[in-house]
């Protein structure tokens, strides 16, 4: 199982398209559009897609990244753990 960090996401961007535009990739366990604590109708211009099979995750960062969804061009790149973040704020 392989997670994606997508960035540039339009604000209209949702749980059900960003799932739909990356299904295309392959099988995806997940797909999340983060958003604001106050506010969880407004997206933080970012999510998360996790999918089964590592290769499909990778065959995603190569299609997909710079590519458009919802009149943005995203970015895609293997999600950084946040453990890993932690550690290198020290």
């Amino acid at each position: 199982m392989k997670k994606l960090f997508i960035g540039s996401l339009a604000w209209a961007t949702t749980d059900d398209t960003l799932r739909a535009f990356f299904e295309q990739f392959g099988t995806v366990a997940s797909a999340v559009v983060v958003t604001e604590r106050d506010n969880p109708n407004r997206s933080r211009g970012f999510g998360f897609v996790e999918f089964e099979d590592d290769a499909e995750a990778d065959k995603a960062i190569a299609e997909a990244d710079g590519k458009e969804l919802d009149g943005r061009n995203i970015t895609v790149s293997e999600a950084q753990s946040k453990e890993r973040n932690d550690r290198a704020a020290k």
